[in-house]
Order: structure tokens, then C-alpha cells, then sequence
């Protein structure tokens, strides 16, 4: 089963492809987008910037995916839901 996996919890925003075939768990694909330039500034996490940073960087991420996947081949997706920043997970 291939799960697509998204993470917006705090200030990476990540996507990837996992795949389980009989217990066995393999990272088909893996990418992801650090906030860390952003928030260096502040001396921590913004969570504006960081729910902005999350909706522009995700429509990347899933393009990038297309490119290298057929997304039907996918199973199920699976976001992140808590905990986090209220607004980055909203993405």
C-alpha cells in the first residue's frame, strides 16, 4: 500500500511517498522545504510566516510529486492533524 504523506505541523513542509508491502516500509520519495532562513531572523518560529511559507511551498511539493509518480497509484494520504500551528495545518 503507498501512502502519500503531508507535514505542516510547525515550519518544514514536507511530502512523501511511503510504501508498505508486507510490513516492510520503504520511502519511495521524499521532499521538503525548511522554514529555518525564515524564522532565523525572529529567534523562533512565526506562525504566520510559517502557515504563508507552508501554502506556497506545497503546491511545489505536489507538482514535483506528479512529475515523478502516478498519483492514482496511490492508496491513501495522510496529513499531519495535530499537534502544530493552528494555521500550518490548515495547508
Amino acid at each position: 500500500m503507498r501512502t502519500l504523506a503531508i507535514e505542516t505541523s510547525c515550519d518544514d513542509t514536507s511530502l512523501s511517498i511511503v510504501n508498505n508491502d508486507q510490513g516492510v516500509y520503504t520511502v519511495e520519495y521524499l521532499r521538503a522545504f525548511t522554514q529555518l532562513d525564515i524564522h532565523r531572523q525572529y529567534g523562533g518560529v512565526v506562525p504566520e510566516l510559517a502557515s504563508r511559507s507552508h501554502a506556497e511551498k506545497i503546491v511545489d511539493l505536489i507538482v514535483d510529486v506528479k512529475q515523478h509518480y502516478d498519483l492514482a497509484a496511490i492508496d491513501c494520504i495522510s496529513v499531519t492533524a495535530y499537534p502544530g500551528l493552528p494555521g500550518a495545518l490548515l495547508v
